[in-house]
């Protein structure tokens, strides 16, 4: 079983091939392409369950690809935190191309879009195994490239527009990590992540290392839509649903966030960030975010740009628990990288079945939706109620890890923040399923399957999935507490 070490250059290399595979296929070839485009995101989500049952077994290890000179090395690493991200986002990837087989039935470019959507995903793994910051930074860069074409795929001047926002957003946050990477390894002499982190305070100043953090928080942040790094989001709703989808739950937000947890605890470490003298800088920069996101979701006619600033409030639930600085915290936020995934990613297929199926694009135009769109309505609902924080729905747990964090760390008004934005969810989400369900509109019941079949069923297993993990909180509790302790525990650096 040896090979199984080389793994994870499989889930990077494997996916570039397979977009090379796809783009052999003629543009009018709709069949043999989606058919190939499947079967590569399902090779790879299978070898991550293979790579995952093999960790789990003989625990971590690590490959070395290229050294570029001491203390800079392009290697990759297998160990729990990289296996937490790359598991959620090549599972999830399956559901999303399967889903952009249906999606893209009647759209252009299609053997263009299907080529960068696998590339990015090779782009996605290499950022979730990175051993160091040098090849985090390199795969991290790879996947704004490749998800550029993704954002411009209509081609009118709306998409043209916010693919220069998000390229300006994106090199811009790339310019602040670059700054952060260099004081970084001229005050440690290396750039590997470690247990208990790499930073010692005593060497070079600290108004060094904190301009390091600051550089590294906005860097990571411009992907993680913290405010006022947020803009080029929203604006990305210009593309496919499924690249949204892909943008929101699984790749290119959550890379972003996944940075910052990366140089929270496996750069400074808790000891060093507690020396930095910058208290709740994080917590209270994404708090912010949180509560002033959710506000703009009100006020926003259009279902997809409503769940993009969605989006931008959840994933500071992320941040939060990790800039509590407690295990407990840390484990609501990791709790909510997974169930954002699976909440999100089911209200952008939902909203792509919508307008795949009906052409209506704003909220205003969906009362009585529910007649012809019942499973779908009733799936988007469910993720709505999670998104929310109500049990049975796995987005509960989450919460609850992150109010009960804040209390840990003392600071019980990120608690008033939580459910702040607890309330506001329900304002902008709730009318949307009121309207639908109980309100006369233009929609007649269907004759035939309310969507295509392969939108509809990747909806329906995932938001499935979300009542199972949330009623079943062994299936993910105890293995986040464990990635929890294993990124907040020193490991004698």
């Amino acid at each position: 079983m040896d090979y199984i070490i080389y793994l994870p250059i499989f889930m990077i290399v494997f996916p570039v091939i397979g977009s090379l595979i796809v783009g052999i296929a003629r543009e009018e070839n709709d069949k043999a392409r989606n058919i190939m485009a499947v079967i590569v995101s399902l090779i790879s989500a299978l070898a991550m369950v293979a790579m995952l049952h093999y960790f789990y077994n003989f625990g971590q290890w690590e490959l070395l690809i290229h050294q570029i000179a001491p203390g800079l090395e392009i290697k990759l690493r297998v160990e729990p935190f990289a296996v937490l991200f790359g598991g959620t986002a090549a599972i999830l990837w399956f559901f999303a191309v399967l889903y952009s087989t249906g999606y893209m039935a009647h759209e252009h470019n299609k053997r263009r879009y299907f080529i960068f959507y696998l590339l990015s995903l090779g782009m996605t793994m290499g950022i979730a195994l990175s051993a160091n910051l040098l090849t985090l930074y390199l795969f991290y860069e790879f996947l704004t490239i490749f998800t550029y074409p993704l954002v411009i795929h209509e081609g009118n001047k709306e998409a043209k527009t916010a693919g220069i926002k998000y390229l300006i957003y994106s090199f811009f946050g790339a310019g602040l990590i670059l700054i952060g990477l260099v004081l970084t390894f001229g005050n440690a002499g290396t750039l590997e992540f470690a247990r208990g982190g790499i930073v010692d305070l005593s060497r070079g100043s600290l108004l060094q290392w904190q301009i390091a953090f600051v550089c590294f928080v906005f860097g990571f942040g411009v992907k993680a839509a913290i405010m006022p790094l947020h803009a080029w989001l929203p604006s990305a709703m210009a593309a496919p649903t499924p690249v949204s989808a892909l943008l929101h739950a699984v790749a290119v937000v959550k890379s972003g966030v996944f940075g910052i947890v990366r140089v929270l605890y496996s750069v400074f470490g808790i000891t060093a960030l507690i020396g930095l003298q910058m208290g709740y800088f994080v917590a209270a920069l994404v708090s912010i975010t949180i509560l002033t996101a959710s506000i703009i979701a009100m006020q926003q006619d259009v279902l997809k740009r409503r769940l993009a600033f969605s989006t931008i409030s959840q994933l500071g639930y992320i941040t939060l628990g990790a800039g509590l600085f407690n295990m407990i915290g840390l484990t609501g936020g990791l709790l909510h990288l997974i169930n954002h995934a699976l909440l999100k990613i089911t209200l952008f297929f939902c909203a792509g079945a919508i307008i795949t199926v009906t052409g209506k694009k704003k909220i205003s135009e969906l009362n009585g939706l529910g007649k012809q769109m019942p499973l779908t309505m009733i799936a988007f609902t469910i993720a709505a109620i999670g998104m929310i924080g109500i049990p049975p729905v796995n987005g509960f747990i989450s919460k609850w890890y992150l109010m009960q964090g804040s209390l840990e760390s003392g600071a019980p008004i990120f608690i008033a923040v939580l459910i702040g934005s607890a309330m506001l969810n329900a304002a902008y989400f709730l009318p949307i399923v009121i309207n639908a369900f109980f309100k006369e509109g233009d929609f007649k019941p269907a004759k035939g399957p309310e969507a295509p079949l392969s939108m509809l069923v990747p909806i329906l297993i995932i938001i499935v999935a979300c009542l199972v993990i949330g009623t079943n909180l062994n299936l993910t509790v105890p293995y986040l507490q464990s990635i929890a302790e294993y990124l907040f525990m020193s490991g004698g650096n």
